[in-house]
């Protein structure tokens, strides 16, 4: 794993830690903005934590970073979905497009087609 996979890696467990813990009342405005169930919320979450600490092991265990990477990307799809669906605002897409990109990265690092 390259010095920025591994910085990418942790920006994501940071940001995901940071928003679905400290910020998590965000969170339930969000998913009732979605129409979400509270079990869609908290599977969402749930796994998105499982996958943060997953990434941050990777550090350690480089055989662990792809399968959350490609997750994580899927899940900040869907984020970026339901942005568009109600119509938010480029500010309140940015973070899900953000960390997009970084789990695309951290998948293609960690598939050796970038190093």
């Amino acid at each position: 794993m390259t010095n920025l996979a591994v910085i990418a890696q942790v920006i994501v467990a940071l940001s995901i830690v940071i928003v679905w813990v400290f910020r998590y009342d965000n969170i339930v405005k969000e998913f009732k903005q979605y129409s979400l169930s509270d079990l869609t919320r908290t599977i969402v979450g749930s796994t998105k934590i499982a996958l943060a600490t997953l990434l941050v092991a990777g550090i350690w265990y480089p055989s662990l970073v792809l399968i959350p990477a490609v997750i994580m990307a899927f899940l900040m799809v869907s984020a970026q979905y339901f942005h568009f669906k109600v119509n938010n605002p480029w500010q309140k897409r940015m973070p899900s497009l953000f960390l997009l990109l970084l789990c695309l990265f951290i998948a293609t690092v960690s598939l050796n087609l970038i190093s």
